[in-house]
């Protein structure tokens, strides 16, 4: 029996840079969590989840109001306590503590330390991919999410992804996590999680210490 393959990811970048749909791919790749014989619950989460409202695209992890800092502060936490506890476990996390960051600096001017986050995270051996996209490609992209969009409005003004892009490029180059910058735009779906397996093999973030 080799090495038990338990990777710790964490993807970043603006809407329309396929994320989730990479998030998906990367858990049932056998190069990062090994071959899979059947299907079983796969930890796949996000900040993202609009969990402080009851109602579609409301408020959460990453766009929370003032008075809802406090929860969210705390759900941080018990992310990092849950993932300490769970170590030898591979996650993935599709958009986190990157994305409040830029949110909550752009739309109230709130700036957070997360230090203190980003060191558990380290420790535990999290990597952070940003995925992004050329500008002009950015077009082709929003014509396919039109397609299955519930909310088609979001995508009416590209050039508010392409400045966030460059803010999340500034931002993830302050981390102190392991960093790959993954361009998005004409590699098919299978061969970007290539790419990402190929990279966490050279780093070693496939097994933990």
């Amino acid at each position: 029996m080799g090495g038990k393959l338990c990777p710790k990811i964490i993807l970043e970048g603006t809407r329309l840079t396929g994320k989730t749909d990479l998030a998906f791919a990367l858990n049932e790749h056998p190069r990062i969590v090994g071959p899979r014989k059947y299907r079983y619950h796969s930890p796949l989460i996000s900040a993202e989840w609009c969990a402080f409202t009851n109602f579609p695209w409301g408020r959460g992890l990453i766009n929370f109001e003032a008075q809802e800092e406090t929860q969210a502060l705390e759900t941080y936490r018990t992310w990092l306590k849950l993932f300490q506890l769970q170590k030898y476990y591979s996650w993935i996390v599709d958009r986190f503590h990157i994305s409040t960051l830029l949110y909550q600096r752009e739309v109230y001017n709130r700036n957070y330390d997360f230090a203190w986050l980003e060191e558990g995270l380290q420790e535990l051996g999290f990597h952070l991919v940003l995925c992004f996209r050329s500008d002009e490609s950015f077009e082709a992209a929003r014509a396919a999410r039109l397609e299955i969009s519930g909310n088609p409005a979001q995508y009416d003004n590209l050039d508010v992804f392409r400045r966030e892009q460059e803010q999340f490029i500034t931002l993830v180059r302050q981390s102190r996590l392991p960093l790959l910058e993954l361009n998005v735009s004409e590699r098919p779906l299978d061969l970007l999680a290539q790419d990402v397996a190929d990279w966490l093999e050279s780093t070693g973030g496939l097994y933990a210490d």
